[in-house]
């Protein structure tokens, strides 16, 4: 029955870690890449900077801007705009509606 199961589980945990990925990640285009980064990072950069973990990238709010992301943070009902550079980096954070 061991036998059985241990492939199963390996399977199991191979899928696991590959759902969880992002496949804009791998996409062969360097701006969607690009996109992909700055928006893990920026939420990064807004979770190292409140401490809350709950940060997602806004898709609602039209942004003019490039290299510019909205993060949203549920718990706090805060938002954060990360200005980043071209290749995906975050160089500035800020609270909207903060001083």
């Amino acid at each position: 029955m061991r036998s059985v199961l241990r492939p199963v589980l390996g399977l199991c945990v191979a899928l696991t870690a590959l759902s969880a990925c992002d496949p804009a990640e791998f996409d062969s285009d360097p701006q969607v890449r690009a996109d992909a980064r700055a928006g893990r990072k920026c939420v990064q950069a807004v979770t190292q900077q409140t401490g809350d973990a709950s940060g997602v990238v806004n898709t609602t709010l039209p942004i003019v801007e490039i290299n510019q992301l909205i993060i949203d943070l549920p718990s706090s009902q805060t938002r954060w705009v990360c200005l980043t550079d071209d290749l995906g980096a975050p160089l500035q954070l800020y609270q909207l509606g903060a001083g």
